[in-house]
């Protein structure tokens, strides 16, 4: 029981890693709040994980504030937070529009600090506290990314991660990014969908694809992912932050 009797706030719940981090979050005995947009869908996954749902929406602002204050109020103390909401869609380089580039960094670049932020006031006043920055090795420069903005708020994640543990260590906050590679989520469906439209493939044949590029030739499971989230999150990683771990077959190495 790594995480025994911690409180943990996971975002993006509904699906994929999230749901996968929550579930091994509560297996090793944490007090999970998971937050979702989609509030029916993250009742729904939390009822099955035993945890509690909370509705939000990342990219606003008051919205975070409350969560993490509300989970502050109802439980005393915010122990390890990860922020794995993300949103994407495949497009070429031409074809991103400046909807897209605003849909993508209010969720991934801007939610994602602010989620930081909110959650180091309450662990910086009890100076203990675990970050864990869901990125993606699309922010290292992969070249097999769903678009150039996605990349772009993954860098960003992946510098933020950096500063925000210079910034935080002396309130004894650990702060760390897991960058996925392929992984088997709702997003990955969705651009492998527009990559089978796109292309004339078939669904077989475009994830024979991805997978025969993967030097252990499998995408991820989110399992994969959640297992790395409870380890940044436990004991057994005290003395590690700043870091951005690949969890992605070997696609890329730095």
């Amino acid at each position: 029981m790594l995480l025994e009797g911690r409180v943990a706030v996971v975002t993006g719940v509904g699906a994929g890693m999230g749901r996968a981090i929550a579930e091994r979050y509560a297996g090793e005995g944490a007090v999970v709040v998971g937050a979702e947009v989609d509030g029916e869908r993250g009742r729904a996954v939390m009822e099955e994980v035993g945890g509690e749902a909370v509705t939000c929406d990342v990219g606003d602002l008051e919205a975070v504030g409350a969560l993490m204050d509300g989970v502050v109020e109802r439980h005393g103390r915010i122990d390890v937070v990860v922020n794995n909401a993300g949103v994407t869609r495949s497009l070429g380089f031409f074809d991103v529009a400046e909807a897209d580039w605003d849909r993508i960094y209010r969720v991934n670049a801007k939610g994602l600090f602010f989620c930081m932020q909110a959650a180091a006031r309450h662990m910086r006043d009890r100076r203990s506290g675990r970050i864990v920055n869901i990125a993606s090795i699309a922010g290292k420069g992969y070249r097999g990314t769903s678009n150039v903005a996605y990349a772009g708020t993954k860098g960003a994640v992946i510098a933020m991660t950096r500063i925000a543990a210079a910034q935080l260590a002396r309130y004894d906050i650990n702060v760390n990014a897991i960058c996925p590679g392929a992984t088997r989520t709702d997003l990955y469906r969705q651009v492998m969908d527009e990559l089978v439209e796109r292309q004339g493939i078939s669904p077989e044949d475009a994830v024979k694809r991805l997978d025969s590029s993967i030097p252990l030739r499998r995408s991820n499971d989110p399992v994969d992912v959640a297992h790395l989230a409870v380890w940044l999150a436990s004991d057994q990683a005290r003395n590690v932050t700043g870091q951005s771990w690949n969890v992605d077959g070997g696609l890329v190495w730095d």
